[in-house]
Formats: C-alpha cells, sequence, structure tokens
C-alpha cells in the first residue's frame, strides 16, 4: 500500500449532517424555568396560622400574673474566666427592680467562679441555703426522694439558670433537695455573707430586700396567675365570695416587621427576552422565594418575637441523656393541651429516629397535604432548617400549639397593602434611572405571637452527632 493511500484510510469520514451545536441556534430548545437550590418546604410558613391585624400592631392581653424574676442570666467570658452581666442579676426574683448599677456591679464582683465535674454534688437536702448559684456552663440536675424511697430528678436545668437565691430574703432557707451536676459545670457562686455585708454598706440594697421579704404570698394559681375566689360543692345559704378578673397593666404589643429588597432589572431584557418565558416574573420568583426563606429565618430565630427567644423559660426543658429520646418527646408534649406539630432541624429528627430504632420504636408516618410526615404520638415532625445547629452539634426541638382560639401560636399579617400580590406582601414599582434599568420594591410584613406561654416548648441542648 502506498503512502497515500495509508494517509485516505486514516483521514476521518467527511461530515454528511448539521451537526447539533449548529442546529440549537435556530431551535428553540426545551428548558425549565431558573432553579432554585435555596428554596426549602418552609412547613412553619405553610402551618402556622395567619391573622390578619390592622395598624401594623397586635396586642396580647392575659390575665395579671406575679411571676417575674423567671428568666436567664446571662454571661460573658474571657478565656477560662468567666463574669456575670451586672444587670442580669435583676434575674433574680429579690433583685427584680433593682436599679443601682454600682451596687450590683459590685455583687457580680463578689461571684466566686467554680467548676464541678460531672457526678458532683453542688448542694445536698437539708443543708442551710447559704449560697446563690449561677450556671454558666453545663447541666445540673434537682434531685429529691421519690415515693418508693429512691432518688428521683425532680428538675433539669442548664446554662443561665440558677438556684438559691431564696437566701436573699430567707436566713433560715434550707434546701429541699440535693443539687447534682450531670455534665462539666461551671458556676458563679454568689455566698450570702458578701450579700449581707453589701446590704449592710449599701442601704439601697439592704431596702429593696426588706421590702421583698416583706411582701406578701400573692395568691396565684398553678400558672401564677392571679387566683380567683370560687366556691363548689357548698349546700345551704352559704355566702357566695366575690371575685374579679384582674388584667396585665402592661401587655405586649408585637409590632410587624418587614423584609424588602429592591428588584432590578433591565429594560432591554425585560422587552426582548421574554419568549417562552417573562424575565420579570421569573426575576420576580426567585426573589419571593428569597424573600419567604428570610421571612422564615426570622419567626424562628429573631431575638425579638422569633419562637426561639420568645419561649417561655418555664417551658423549656433539656433531655435526660443529650441525645432526643422517645422520654424527653413525650415530656414536650405533656407540657401543653392540643399539640398541632413539633419542629425541628433534620439533623435532630435523623438523631430521634436513631434512638427510636435502638428501643424497636418506629415514626409512624400521618398524611399532610399529600405528603407522608413523619410523627410522634400522631403529632407530625416537620423538617426545618432554620433552627440553628451549635458547633458543639446541639440543637433545639419545638412542639406547639396553634391558633387564636386556642391560645396557641399565631402568625401576624396585614393584608390589604399596597400593590398587594399575596396577603402582606406587595410588589411596588419605583421607575426606570437614566440608564434605563426598571427598579420593584419587594416588601413583606410579618411576625408571630404566642398567646399563652405553654403554648410553645421547646426541648434544648439536644445532641445530633451521637451515633452509638
Amino acid at each position: 500500500m502506498t503512502v497515500e493511500a495509508d494517509r485516505e484510510a486514516v483521514q476521518a469520514p467527511s461530515q454528511q449532517s448539521l451537526a447539533t451545536s449548529a442546529a440549537r441556534n435556530l431551535a428553540t430548545t426545551s428548558k425549565s424555568v431558573p432553579q432554585n437550590q435555596e428554596t426549602s418546604s418552609r412547613w412553619l410558613l405553610r402551618m402556622l396560622p395567619w391573622v390578619d391585624i390592622r395598624g401594623g400592631t397586635y396586642r396580647v392581653n392575659r390575665r395579671l400574673s406575679y411571676t417575674v424574676g423567671d428568666g436567664r442570666v446571662t454571661f460573658v467570658q474571657t478565656g477560662g474566666r468567666v463574669a456575670v452581666i451586672p444587670a442580669e442579676l435583676g434575674e433574680l426574683p429579690a433583685l427584680r427592680g433593682y436599679e443601682d448599677e454600682e451596687v450590683l456591679g459590685e455583687l457580680a464582683g463578689r461571684c466566686e467562679q467554680a467548676d464541678f465535674a460531672p457526678g458532683a454534688v453542688l448542694a445536698s437536702a437539708g443543708d442551710a441555703k447559704d449560697r446563690v448559684f449561677l450556671l454558666a456552663h453545663g447541666r445540673v440536675e434537682k434531685v429529691g426522694t421519690g415515693p418508693y424511697g429512691g432518688d428521683t430528678v425532680l428538675e433539669t436545668l442548664a446554662d443561665g439558670a440558677y438556684f438559691g437565691d431564696e437566701c436573699l430574703t430567707e436566713a433560715e432557707a434550707s434546701w429541699e433537695c440535693a443539687v447534682r451536676a450531670t455534665t462539666a459545670c461551671t458556676v458563679l457562686v454568689l455566698p450570702r455573707s458578701e450579700i449581707a455585708g453589701l446590704a449592710a454598706r449599701a442601704g439601697s440594697l439592704g431596702s429593696h430586700l426588706e421590702a421583698v421579704a416583706a411582701l406578701p404570698r400573692q395568691r396565684t394559681n398553678s400558672y401564677g396567675e392571679a387566683a380567683l375566689d370560687l366556691a363548689a360543692g357548698h349546700v345551704g345559704e352559704q355566702r357566695i365570695p366575690h371575685t374579679f378578673v384582674d388584667y396585665e397593666p402592661s401587655p405586649r404589643e408585637y409590632e410587624l416587621s418587614v423584609a424588602q429588597t429592591v428588584l432590578k432589572i433591565h429594560s432591554r431584557v425585560a422587552d426582548l427576552y421574554n419568549d417562552p418565558m417573562n424575565q420579570t416574573e421569573q426575576q420576580l420568583r426567585l426573589t419571593l422565594e428569597a424573600l419567604r426563606e428570610r421571612q422564615e429565618h426570622e419567626l424562628v430565630n429573631n431575638p425579638e418575637f422569633g419562637l426561639l427567644s420568645n419561649c417561655d423559660y418555664t417551658q423549656r426543658i433539656q433531655p435526660h441523656d443529650g441525645v432526643p429520646g422517645p422520654d424527653d418527646m413525650d415530656e414536650l408534649l405533656s407540657r401543653r393541651r392540643g399539640n398541632k406539630f413539633f419542629l425541628a432541624h433534620p439533623r435532630a429528627i435523623a438523631a430521634f429516629g436513631r434512638e427510636c430504632n435502638k428501643r424497636g420504636l418506629s415514626l409512624d408516618p400521618v398524611e399532610v397535604g399529600g405528603h407522608r410526615i413523619p410523627a410522634w404520638r400522631g403529632v407530625p415532625i416537620y423538617p426545618c432548617g432554620k433552627i440553628p445547629v451549635s458547633d458543639a452539634r446541639t440543637t433545639s426541638i419545638l412542639c406547639m400549639r396553634t391558633g387564636e382560639d386556642d391560645q396557641g401560636v399565631i402568625g401576624l399579617r396585614q393584608s390589604g397593602i399596597p400593590d398587594e400580590i399575596e396577603p402582606s406582601l406587595s410588589v411596588r414599582f419605583m421607575g426606570i434611572d437614566e440608564q434605563a434599568i426598571i427598579s420593584y420594591l419587594v416588601t413583606a410584613y410579618y411576625s408571630a405571637a404566642i398567646l399563652v406561654p405553654d403554648a410553645l416548648g421547646v426541648l434544648e441542648n439536644v445532641e445530633v452527632g451521637r451515633w452509638r
């Protein structure tokens, strides 16, 4: 075979038809609308009952309550040293309303840091209650004696809690139960002797503590509300007690929050590139998706009205073993009537599923709007990626009762705003600038309200990274 024949044999065959890359230039391809990875199921927005309000404000009226000072104490950490913020000492019931910053600062400076190992006893039942404990980090249990003589856990406390504060106003107080550390704990201890010495020198503190100690014990129901005088089971012409229902003098008001952005589209794009999809509509659709995602994030995490920040501290519980187990979920359910749903990070749902698997239990799904949702005791567990997971791989699980008629959790919005395209969401044309760019103001107004404290509960500090 000649050299020329060999060259012809190895040459590629000549092109006999139009290439697809060129043909696409003359054809309209099948295409999807622009996709968005940020979009989630947004179950909270879908399942929360929304109440239309007027004037951008919603006032929550409640019965008069005598429970005060039941919050948590905040600390600052510098290396291995922990200090309490002086103003946060006002969370202690005996110091509520005391505003002398200099004296509070001196009290904070007299707190002594102490570290306890797991299993250490911080206080024993029957001992004199002569110091206040401020729990900066860790978890402790109040342990009492059960009906059959064994130990029983009465309460679990975590970061920001305090105990022993009765010694501020009761000189002869004693511990009714033992307090035991279940994890490594960092605690600030304020001895009663230090408080008494400062009160003797600072007349304002001494007068305040004496006034608090002299206050009569108010009659309350089990929820801390002013009790009503009623008669029941009597016979004959017995005198019927008189009563009335008092209200909180300064009820909380929720103002609608706002999420906004300015969407900009060049007029050339809006005019020419609208077949088969309208560019303006697609830009707006993706913007609204991002806005709704931010709205749900705010409903969970906003410090003013977010569910995590506004859950009453009496409705926050700690897991018994760190991981979210069936017993913890049962306790969370038992704290309120009419539970509608759980809300948890997907990793928390997986962690709870692992604990159920260890016990041979299953999460029987329920049908919700064509979706099969895992449920516990018939209450659906909706995933919500907006609930944060800390660096220590801990998160929270929420459980709530919803609806205005059931005194639950509700969403707030105001319908009928100008240029509204959905309830409480508007797209307002702002004009065209000298560069031919069209601007639209996209706005969403929203908030959330917890009508009574037990409408929302949180299982805090649940571990999601334990696999054994």
